[in-house]
């Protein structure tokens, strides 16, 4: 079946369906990674987004119910140069592009992604629309240009458990699934402003009883279930409209230790009077470089998922910057110089990848051994 893809800016990609038949609406963005695509399809981060894939060959060891980031895939949709029609993996359950069918996710292949990549890059993220229906490049354009910007939108809300949970799995090991046999040490509330799965996984493997609560939680009812730390996740859209994050985390610190990964960690800036802005084409792969201020070097190849970032020139005196990009000198870490607070803006959890920074849980786990709450 013939699909397009066409950019609010009139581009358009015409190429064939991958997965369900429709129309899917969302800022169009890409990323670099060469694996990891179920793990970025069921990432919270990407809701509201169409995913273009920039490796050409995708799919080719299909896909398996381990490897999910949350219920569901998250993204709007999805772009691929070539979806592989031979799935070799023996954990795989069933191909790519049957996943995407069984959850109505509407794709798109065969086009220039290469092309697509370095118009991105130059005019920078933009709304785009998917569709297998009939009409012309200017109705499509204006489909796209209607649909919701990112800039401005509370995107947690949407993602966000509805009610608290406990959640007590550990890591996966070949053979062994995943971990159950972990004795807690320390109580941790995780905020789910889109959380991913492996996140909590590292937090349990480390003794961790964590529980994790909606996204609007208030300071009053943490405070109620005495922590011992405070765990700020990622999760899509502007940090600047999460307003009632920003006041919970401004009552919180000094009180727990507190640790945020991506929108966590701009959060926890905002909460502390920092300014964040849109970034042209965002960050998404797996391979981004990162300088370790305290290290004095770069030992960190990370793992990126974000399209805002914290303005550096907007940091207040208490804060100051442990880590930044260098593809674009943008902050990628901050901690508190009195307070037990500290944030990344990458994902330290490997999932899909590389293991570099799992050393920040271990230092939350420290931070908390060494504080604790002063409720």
């Amino acid at each position: 079946m013939k699909a397009v893809l066409v950019l609010e800016d009139g581009r358009a990609f015409t190429g064939r369906s991958f997965g369900a038949a429709g129309e899917a609406f969302g800022e169009v963005v890409f990323n670099t990674g060469l694996s990891g695509y179920q793990e970025i399809l069921t990432d919270p981060s990407y809701n509201g987004q169409l995913i273009t894939m920039t490796y050409p060959l995708i799919g080719n060891y299909g896909v398996t119910p381990e490897d999910e980031e949350s219920g569901k895939i998250q993204a709007a949709g999805f772009i691929v140069k070539e979806p592989s029609r031979i799935v070799s993996n023996f954990r795989s359950a069933k191909p790519l592009d049957q996943y995407l069918k069984e959850q109505n996710i509407v794709g798109i292949r065969d086009i220039d992604t290469r092309a697509l990549t370095r118009h991105l890059r130059s005019r920078g993220a933009m709304r785009g629309i998917i569709s297998t229906h009939d009409g012309n490049t200017e109705s499509f354009a204006a489909k796209a240009r209607a649909h919701e910007s990112m800039a401005g939108a509370d995107l947690a809300k949407r993602v966000t458990c509805k009610a608290s949970y406990q959640f007590s799995e550990g890591l996966w090991e070949l053979g062994n699934g995943f971990n159950k046999n972990i004795k807690p040490r320390f109580r941790v509330a995780a905020y789910d402003f889109g959380i991913k799965r492996n996140i909590l996984r590292h937090l349990v493997e480390r003794g961790c009883a964590v529980t994790v609560f909606p996204a609007d939680t208030p300071a009053e009812k943490i405070a109620a279930f005495k922590p011992d730390g405070v765990f700020l996740s990622n999760g899509p859209g502007d940090p600047e409209a999460v307003t009632y994050a920003i006041d919970a985390v401004k009552a919180m610190l000094g009180t727990y230790p507190i640790f945020g990964i991506c929108l966590g960690h701009q959060i926890m800036s905002l909460a502390l009077g920092a300014k964040t802005f849109k970034l042209k084409f965002g960050h998404r792969g797996c391979n981004h470089p990162v300088m370790d201020l305290p290290a004095g070097r770069v030992v960190r190849i990370t793992s990126q998922n974000h399209g805002f970032a914290v303005d550096a020139e907007t940091l207040p005196a208490e804060l100051e910057i442990t880590h930044y990009s260098l593809n674009d000198n943008t902050v990628e870490g901050v901690r508190h110089k009195t307070h037990p607070a500290f944030s990344v803006q990458y994902h330290p959890e490997a999932s899909p990848g590389p293991h570099d920074t799992t050393g920040h849980f271990d230092q939350f786990i420290a931070m908390m051994a060494q504080h604790g709450s002063k409720a």
